[in-house]
Protein backbone atom coordinates (compact mmCIF):
# COMPACT_ATOMS: atom_id res chain seq x y z
CA UNK A 1 0.00 0.00 0.00
CA UNK A 2 1.49 3.36 -0.98
CA UNK A 3 1.43 6.56 1.07
CA UNK A 4 -1.26 8.23 -1.06
CA UNK A 5 -3.68 5.41 -0.25
CA UNK A 6 -2.86 5.52 3.47
CA UNK A 7 -3.07 9.31 3.66
CA UNK A 8 -6.32 9.22 1.69
CA UNK A 9 -7.90 6.77 4.10
CA UNK A 10 -6.68 8.84 7.07
CA UNK A 11 -8.09 12.07 5.56
CA UNK A 12 -11.45 10.37 5.03
CA UNK A 13 -11.63 9.17 8.64
CA UNK A 14 -10.52 12.55 9.98
CA UNK A 15 -13.08 14.22 7.75
CA UNK A 16 -15.89 12.02 9.08
CA UNK A 17 -14.89 12.87 12.64
CA UNK A 18 -14.71 16.58 11.82
CA UNK A 19 -18.10 16.41 10.10
CA UNK A 20 -19.61 14.62 13.11
CA UNK A 21 -18.21 17.12 15.59
CA UNK A 22 -19.42 20.02 13.46
CA UNK A 23 -22.92 18.56 13.21
CA UNK A 24 -22.99 17.80 16.96
CA UNK A 25 -22.04 21.32 18.01
CA UNK A 26 -24.05 22.98 15.25
CA UNK A 27 -21.02 24.35 13.42
CA UNK A 28 -21.84 24.12 9.70
CA UNK A 29 -18.44 25.41 8.64
CA UNK A 30 -16.68 22.60 10.56
CA UNK A 31 -19.12 19.98 9.22
CA UNK A 32 -18.56 21.23 5.66
CA UNK A 33 -14.79 21.18 6.15
CA UNK A 34 -15.12 17.57 7.27
CA UNK A 35 -16.94 16.66 4.07
CA UNK A 36 -14.28 18.49 2.06
CA UNK A 37 -11.58 16.46 3.84
CA UNK A 38 -13.44 13.26 2.97
CA UNK A 39 -13.53 14.27 -0.70
CA UNK A 40 -9.82 15.12 -0.63
CA UNK A 41 -9.08 11.79 1.04
CA UNK A 42 -11.13 9.83 -1.48
CA UNK A 43 -9.30 11.54 -4.33
CA UNK A 44 -5.91 10.86 -2.75
CA UNK A 45 -6.79 7.19 -2.15
CA UNK A 46 -7.98 6.83 -5.75
CA UNK A 47 -4.74 8.42 -6.99
CA UNK A 48 -2.81 5.87 -4.93
CA UNK A 49 -4.83 3.06 -6.50
CA UNK A 50 -4.11 4.46 -9.96
CA UNK A 51 -0.37 4.53 -9.23
CA UNK A 52 -0.46 0.93 -7.99
CA UNK A 53 -2.33 -0.14 -11.12
CA UNK A 54 0.15 1.65 -13.37
CA UNK A 55 3.00 -0.16 -11.61
CA UNK A 56 1.37 -3.55 -12.15
CA UNK A 57 0.70 -2.80 -15.83
CA UNK A 58 4.27 -1.57 -16.30
CA UNK A 59 5.77 -4.73 -14.77
CA UNK A 60 3.44 -6.93 -16.85
CA UNK A 61 4.38 -5.10 -20.06
CA UNK A 62 8.07 -5.34 -19.16
CA UNK A 63 7.77 -9.11 -18.66
CA UNK A 64 5.92 -9.48 -21.96
CA UNK A 65 8.56 -7.43 -23.78
CA UNK A 66 11.32 -9.64 -22.37
CA UNK A 67 9.46 -12.78 -23.42
CA UNK A 68 8.88 -11.40 -26.92
CA UNK A 69 12.56 -10.45 -27.16
CA UNK A 70 13.61 -13.96 -26.11
CA UNK A 71 11.23 -15.49 -28.65
CA UNK A 72 12.45 -13.25 -31.47
CA UNK A 73 16.09 -13.92 -30.62
CA UNK A 74 15.46 -17.70 -30.70
CA UNK A 75 13.67 -17.42 -34.05
CA UNK A 76 16.52 -15.39 -35.56
CA UNK A 77 19.12 -17.85 -34.26
CA UNK A 78 17.14 -20.82 -35.62
CA UNK A 79 16.62 -19.13 -38.98
CA UNK A 80 20.33 -18.38 -39.20
CA UNK A 81 21.21 -21.99 -38.40
CA UNK A 82 18.68 -23.27 -40.98
CA UNK A 83 20.03 -20.90 -43.65
CA UNK A 84 23.60 -22.02 -42.93
CA UNK A 85 22.63 -25.70 -43.11
CA UNK A 86 20.71 -25.19 -46.34
CA UNK A 87 23.56 -23.28 -47.95
CA UNK A 88 26.13 -25.91 -46.90
CA UNK A 89 23.95 -28.68 -48.37
CA UNK A 90 23.73 -26.83 -51.68
CA UNK A 91 27.49 -26.22 -51.70
CA UNK A 92 28.10 -29.92 -51.00
CA UNK A 93 25.77 -30.82 -53.89
CA UNK A 94 27.72 -28.51 -56.22
CA UNK A 95 31.03 -30.08 -55.13
CA UNK A 96 29.68 -33.60 -55.78
CA UNK A 97 28.42 -32.59 -59.24
CA UNK A 98 31.80 -31.23 -60.24
CA UNK A 99 33.84 -34.13 -58.89
CA UNK A 100 31.90 -36.48 -60.89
Amino acid sequence: MNTDKVEGKFDQVAGKVKQGVGETVGNQRLANAGVADQIKGAAKETWGNAKDTAGVVHEDNKAKAHAEGDNLRDRVANSTQNAKNSMNEKLDDIKREHRG
